[in-house]
């Protein structure tokens, strides 16, 4: 990602799929762009200890983006449903029914448990799973306790609520909604921060993310565009060298 005669900053469309990353997604994207743990990586320095420094169970191979790599962070993010068998159910209680959750599903073992992540076009749905807990097998969820439990109860509850759409449900044509301006700042956020790597002046990067024309007229040394464009190098940077440890809701690992 520092190599600037690839010009790997360069096309918007590699990065079109950052628009429907969900926030744990996008802290690995910040996390992988960072030198210090591409070299940890290519040092081969996997030990528990090393992971940890970068809030991570294991490392992962930064050369795959949100959408292939699977890392398993420290702690759970607050999206993450944690599933447990019903050791006394009701006769409605719902069941754990693997193949019935909808998306492209990924097992991972983290070294300390199994969780499954269920994609699809707009949606990610990250579970953890109990030991002993099998498929057909009524469940319970789990919200960790705190001064949060109110806000953490609300994202729990979604994750749920997406695990309610079966595989019949699932449209055969993904209509996806028009991006919010939060996944355009973060679009944005990551082209400028790789083109900075690469070598960019803030002004070639203000010409790619907002055209040359764009550019020509309105670049000044007090401009609007001029600051528009050192925000967002400034916050990529920012997020990279530890700022995505408050996406992923790691605050407190050290």
């Amino acid at each position: 990602m520092a190599n600037r005669s690839a010009n790997s900053w360069v096309p918007t469309a590699a990065y079109l799929y950052v628009l429907h990353l969900d926030v744990p997604a996008l802290a690995w994207e910040y996390l992988r762009r960072h030198p210090d743990y591409r070299r940890d990586w290519l040092r081969r320095q996997r030990r528990e200890e090393v992971a940890r420094c970068w809030g991570l169970r294991l490392l992962e191979d930064p050369s795959l983006d949100a959408r292939d790599a699977h890392p398993a962070w420290y702690s759970d993010h607050d999206a993450v449903l944690q599933l447990y068998p019903d050791a006394n159910p009701p006769p409605e209680a719902r069941a754990f029914q693997f193949w019935r959750i909808p998306g492209r599903k990924h097992l991972i073992h983290d070294g300390k448990r199994l969780t499954l992540m269920a994609r699809r076009p707009g949606s990610c749905v990250r579970l953890a799973l109990a030991p002993g807990l099998e498929d057909g097998m009524a469940v319970v969820y789990a919200v960790r306790p705190g001064a949060a439990l109110s806000a953490r109860y609300r994202a729990v509850a979604a994750e749920w609520d997406k695990l309610a759409e079966v595989a019949e449900a699932y449209p055969t044509v993904a209509v996806r909604a028009r991006p919010t301006p939060s996944a355009l700042l973060e679009m944005r956020t990551l082209q400028a921060l790789d083109a900075t790597q690469a070598g960019a002046s803030l002004r070639e990067v203000g010409e790619q993310l907002f055209g040359a024309e764009a550019v020509a007229s309105g670049w000044h040394a007090d401009g609007d565009l001029r600051s528009r464009v050192r925000r967002l190098v400034r916050r990529g940077r920012s997020l990279m060298h530890g700022g995505y440890r408050r996406l992923a809701q790691l605050e407190c690992t050290p």
